[in-house]
């Protein structure tokens, strides 16, 4: 494996970048075409027979990383960026990439590499791009990735991980996507809106098919609120990723259909209810970027969708609010198309042309992690609440979810950190220290563990984060009642028992109890 340490690579790589206090949009981090002898002096002293600088079928020069040996170690260049300077700030990654013979990864997250690795107080992340397998010419590699606020160290890395063959890296670059969001302005006096009169909102979110008696079922555990998922058979990927407008809008009347036929029974158990929008309009790509920030058609869409909910529900008490879109990612979004905060302001606007008092929720892009509400700009309008997903560490919550893991228990040590409860509130404080800037409320609109964790790990996790939540006076909802048995609290531990248990789980009961002090 070739490592480079970082130390020595800033060195090296100094006259590649240029440390700033302020970068715009546009401005080069990095960039490298591996070409003539200035490029050759920086890369000569990191080259073994595996990574090497080599003339391509185009005539050029391009970096070349092979790996012949299944048990080998990964073969990969970490490349240093100057991670403090550009806190808060997206980046875009781009690179030509050609391969040949990539076999077949173990797991979704191994292949081809052109990552991000961020080291960050709340733990790691590493957003990158999915490449094929197997052999392709010369294709471009281009996506946006966040540096979250508490960011300590960035590396760019290039490589081959856990898969074997040769690929080719030309023309890598690093570009500003987009600035920080300005210093807060002195907080607005008061009370933040809530848009409620309770002392909390304690509820989940639910399956898409559910029936009167299973309302009922959860209402007996004096449940007080529901999220509403618009979903269209499945996330992140939909029937809706085809593009078909005029079948989405049937499937989308069909929905609301099944909603308008379960309010009674909300409104009699004093449910209350959040409108999601899981499934938006033309939904996902490969990349799993919402193509709502691909094509205009889809936008028109997406506003006229609202302004349709605004004014079906528009006196209905027992909705809660709107919540726009569930987990937007953006990706990079065309110069035609409005990204999140322009269509998040444009269709609030028509909202509240029509209804002006229902709350609207808004997620931060991309996924609506902690990270990314923490760098989130508030919109300039009233009654608006301001959602997270709590989920991490990802490696925990969703262990065996698409790949299987060894068992990764809570608390303990994950990707290299001791996760505990500590750690979760040091998490979690980039929220609390945004809402403090911004004096607005917070709803945590999706949390869970999976309940196949070791032990009571699932349980301890549950427990600890409603603790924050509760600590913080966040509503929050549970991922999720009667949608997928994975999630399911009405489940034991036992990946392959797919039976509701006899007696309520430890997981249901830590739920039950808090829902014993809800009010309706």
């Amino acid at each position: 494996m070739m490592k480079v340490s970082y130390f020595i690579f800033l060195l090296v790589l100094l006259t590649t970048y240029t440390v700033i206090d302020a970068f715009d949009r546009g401005d080069i981090i990095l960039q490298h075409n591996f070409d003539g002898p200035d490029e050759e002096a920086i890369w000569k002293k990191f080259l073994n027979p595996l990574i090497q600088l080599v003339t391509t079928d185009r005539g050029d020069q391009a970096l070349r990383i092979e790996r012949n040996l299944p048990n080998s170690p990964s073969a990969s260049i970490s490349i240093p960026l100057p991670a403090l300077a550009l806190c808060g700030y997206k980046i875009r990654i781009q690179a030509n990439i050609k391969a040949a013979n990539i076999s077949i990864p173990p797991n979704s997250w191994n292949g081809i590499k052109i990552m991000l690795h961020t080291k960050e107080l709340s733990g790691d992340n590493y957003p990158q791009q999915n490449l094929p397998r197997g052999t392709f010419d010369w294709r471009t590699a281009d996506y946006i990735a966040s540096i979250p606020r508490d960011t300590q160290q960035a590396n760019l890395v290039l490589g081959l991980e856990a898969v074997t063959g040769t690929v080719w890296f030309d023309d890598v670059k690093v570009i500003v996507y987009s600035k920080l969001r300005p210093p807060p302005p002195s907080p607005p006096p008061g009370l933040p809106f809530k848009g409620h009169n309770l002392t909390r909102l304690r509820g989940a979110m639910i399956g898409t098919n559910l029936k009167e008696q299973d309302f009922r079922d959860f209402g007996s555990w004096n449940a007080n609120h529901i999220r509403w998922q618009l979903m269209w058979n499945g996330f992140p990927h939909s029937p809706a990723d085809n593009g078909d407008i005029s079948a989405y809008e049937i499937w989308l009347e069909s929905a609301l259909k099944h909603l308008d036929s379960m309010l009674p029974v909300c409104r009699e158990l004093g449910m209350h209810i959040l409108i999601d929008l899981h499934t938006p309009p033309g939904g996902r790509n490969d990349e799993k970027e919402c193509n709502l920030f691909k094509e205009k058609r889809f936008q028109d869409t997406f506003i006229s969708l609202w302004e349709k909910i605004a004014r079906r529900y528009k006196n209905e008490s027992i909705i809660w609010g709107y919540d726009l879109v569930n987990e937007p990612v953006e990706g990079i979004v065309p110069d035609d198309v409005m990204d999140w905060q322009q269509l998040a302001t444009v269709t609030i606007e028509h909202i509240r042309a029509i209804d002006s008092e229902h709350a609207i929720i808004i997620e931060a892009a991309p996924w609506g992690g902690p990270g990314a509400l923490a760098d989130f700009e508030p919109l300039p309008f009233s009654k608006i609440i301001y959602s997270f997903h709590m989920y991490e560490p990802g490696t925990f919550t969703h262990q065996s979810v698409y790949d299987d893991i060894p068992p990764v228990s809570y608390p303990g040590i994950i990707d290299g950190k001791m996760w505990n409860k500590d750690q979760l509130r040091v998490n979690m404080k980039r929220v609390l220290d945004w809402q403090h800037d911004y004096n607005v409320h917070i709803y945590v609109g999706e949390f869970s563990a999976i309940r196949w964790a070791p032990g009571d790990s699932a349980y301890a996790y549950l427990r600890d984060v409603i603790d924050i939540f509760e600590e913080n006076n966040w509503d929050w909802a549970y991922h999720a009642f009667r949608e997928w048995p994975g999630w399911s609290v009405e489940h034991i531990g036992d990946k392959n028992n797919t039976q509701y248990s006899p007696i309520p789980t430890d997981r249901q009961n830590l739920l039950m109890n808090w829902f014993t002090q809800n009010e309706h």
